[in-house]
């Protein structure tokens, strides 16, 4: 007997369909690539600033400080005073001038009942320009 090939068993059947899963997975690792760079490259924009012709603004002399401690204690400077008082006593430190700011700093647990109160009571004495004081954070978010 003679040998015989089997000329079918290795015939594999020819697809026309374009097989798309490589393609697939390029182009989600292109998105995950463009999605991780985008915010990456506005981050960091360099821009020339033209320069302000403005004065800055001229630091006062002294500085007039009114403090609210966390027991809801007034200081002016380092004098301590009432509500009632405060009005007095700052015509005589500003020699009634109420155009100098008041600068108001608040321990973190005052309520913000009280800060309304004080600030009602620069207000009704006349002093219009206050100014909040808190602590600066540098590079903390």
């Amino acid at each position: 007997m003679g040998l015989h090939l089997n000329d079918g068993g290795d015939d594999l059947v020819e697809s026309h369909e374009i097989n798309v899963t490589p393609f697939i997975d390029v182009m989600l690792v292109l998105l995950i690539i463009f999605m991780v760079a985008a915010p990456l490259a506005t981050v960091d924009i360099k821009v020339d600033l033209p320069a302000s012709s403005a004065q800055p603004a001229p630091r006062p002399d002294k500085p007039i400080y009114l403090s609210i401690k966390d027991d809801q204690s007034l200081f002016l400077d380092n004098q301590q005073v009432s509500k009632e008082q405060l009005g007095a006593v700052l015509d005589q430190q500003t020699h009634a001038d109420k155009e100098q700011t008041i600068f108001v700093r608040g321990d973190k647990t005052v309520n913000y009942s009280l800060l309304m109160e004080v600030m009602d009571a620069l207000r009704g004495a006349g002093y219009l320009k206050i100014g909040l004081v808190g602590l600066e954070t540098v590079g903390q978010q």
